[in-house]
């Protein structure tokens, strides 16, 4: 199947999954495994190793990241850029008073869905799409989001389920 195909089902699926996930994520609040951030590092990496993000980039094509105080330092030093002058030509700030991008798909995305300021991106984006993070129970909520964006992370959230099944 191709991506374009699998990225048409995945809003779908991910409707279809979103009231079993959200039951999901409430027991898994309430009472957390001891070894979940554990469980979570080795379905991260087993679903990482088979996945090519630059076969997909719908999370650069579809969402934007937030911007940090440090991100905006650092990318606009890398493109020669006053941090003022970065802010005017890519950022906006957003109903909470964050800077995010003017416009997706990411002005920094190349057609070939390699990203331009890939060693200086933002660490939204390096952290994308959460799975291996600490306490990973706590952010449910953008879990929630990202399974239908992030075809791995539909993947991981499915592998949890059935390994965390009966706890």
């Amino acid at each position: 199947m191709h991506m374009k195909e699998i990225l048409a089902q995945l809003l779908t699926k991910a409707k279809e999954k979103q009231a079993e996930n959200k039951k999901f994520f409430t027991k898994l609040r309430k009472k957390p495994p001891k070894n979940l951030d554990y469980i979570m590092q080795q379905l991260h990496e087993e679903e990482f190793e088979k996945t090519d993000c630059l076969e997909c980039a719908n999370c650069c094509k579809t969402t934007g990241p937030l911007f940090t105080n440090s991100d905006i330092e650092r990318i606009s030093k890398y493109l020669r850029l006053k941090p003022q002058k970065f802010i005017e030509n890519y950022l906006r700030v957003d109903e909470d008073n964050d800077y995010i991008l003017q416009q997706v798909p990411c002005a920094f995305l190349g057609s070939d869905n390699y990203c331009s300021i890939y060693e200086v991106r933002p660490k939204a984006c390096r952290e994308f799409p959460h799975t291996d993070r600490k306490k990973f129970h706590q952010i449910s909520h953008l879990t929630m989001k990202n399974v239908a964006i992030c075809p791995a992370a539909y993947n991981i959230v499915e592998a949890m389920k059935k390994q965390l099944k009966g706890r």
